[in-house]
């Protein structure tokens, strides 16, 4: 099959090519250095084509329903024009470096929808709740003409604050029986919600989904704010019975309104920028370091040095950081 350009690739994103689009980000996705260039040029041809949309994380304790969640403010949003994507990470294994990658089905009505584009992809065992090249996703996704961007996070209640950094407007999904769970929850992850949903209030549960609301709410006012100013809201809703969708909706536009008002929206993304660049320069130079022949050569057997106790952590970590240089050193010259 012969391979695509990136002329291709980028004219396919800007005809909002789906396929071509998942091709993309796998392209962008993959750690061989044969594709670096390629991905490196298509998103600085992009670049300036993205920007202009509301991107939304969602994160949730396990069995929250955030994928039932998405799917139904997705399905409202393309109902009433807009263009949804969703940027979905699967748990990796650590045994197996193996992903479910079951979004798609479990968002089976949005992803029949015309104006959704839904990828999933795995976490890499990664923590933080994201894929590392989900803002790249993102840049792509807008430049696509997608107006609406989901990030749905790993949700296991790890380094969610890099969610915060990818986003403008964190979603943070919970069940009923709210005083149990807020104390198990880490306060940290609460201060990063700009809205707090009560999940599942349907059925018998929507009286005690009520109650827990109010519960949260007592304890949102405790928090510090995470955007300047903004007071974060806690709501109930429910996917089954398409209950609170438009209010969560109203609530997203009054929060973007009142960033931009107060011009607090793009000076969130310029931070967002400057965390991507610390980023991307953290996994070249780890990257840089593990595939330094030297250290290749010599790793395991510092390794195992380290682990036997005949050295210590630091000593090897100050060995490998030794041959490192030196090898960086040897290839300054030879160029």
């Amino acid at each position: 099959m012969r391979k695509k350009t990136v002329s291709e690739y980028i004219e396919g994103i800007k005809n909002g090519n789906r396929a071509l689009l998942a091709q993309t980000i796998t392209l962008i996705e993959s750690n061989a250095a044969k594709h670096r260039k390629k991905a490196e040029a298509i998103l600085k041809a992009i670049h300036h084509l993205s920007g202009n949309s509301i991107r939304i994380g969602v994160s949730g304790v396990p069995g929250a329903g955030k994928s039932t969640f998405i799917e139904t403010l997705g399905t409202y949003l393309c109902n009433n024009g807009y263009h949804v994507a969703v940027l979905a990470v699967d748990p990796s294994s650590t045994v197996s470096g193996g992903s479910i990658l079951g979004d798609k089905t479990r968002m089976s009505e949005l992803a029949r929808n015309k104006r959704a584009f839904i990828r999933p992809s795995p976490s890499g065992g990664k923590l933080g709740g994201v894929h590392y090249k989900t803002r790249e996703s993102i840049l792509l996704c807008e430049a696509a003409g997608y107006d609406v961007i989901f990030v749905e996070t790993v949700g296991v209640g790890q380094g969610e604050t890099e969610v915060r950094e990818l986003v403008d407007f964190f979603i943070l999904l919970v069940l009923t029986g709210g005083g149990d769970e807020l104390q198990q929850m880490k306060r940290g992850i609460l201060e990063l919600a700009d809205l707090l949903c009560v999940h599942k209030a349907d059925g018998n549960n929507k009286q005690q989904a009520l109650l827990t609301q109010k519960e949260y709410e007592l304890s949102l006012h405790l928090l510090h704010s995470n955007q300047d100013g903004w007071e974060p809201k806690a709501v109930s809703c429910s996917s089954l019975d398409n209950e609170g969708i438009e209010e969560i909706w109203d609530i997203i536009c009054e929060f973007k309104t009142y960033m931009k008002e107060r011009h607090l929206f793009y000076e969130n993304r310029m931070k967002q920028s400057n965390a991507w660049l610390e980023s991307l320069v953290r996994e070249y130079l780890w990257n840089s370091f593990y595939e330094n022949e030297e250290v290749k050569k010599y790793f395991y057997d510092i390794k195992t040095r380290t682990e036997h106790g005949s050295l210590t952590a630091l000593e090897g970590a100050y060995e490998l950081i030794h041959l490192y240089e030196k090898r960086a050193a040897k290839n300054e010259r030879c160029d």
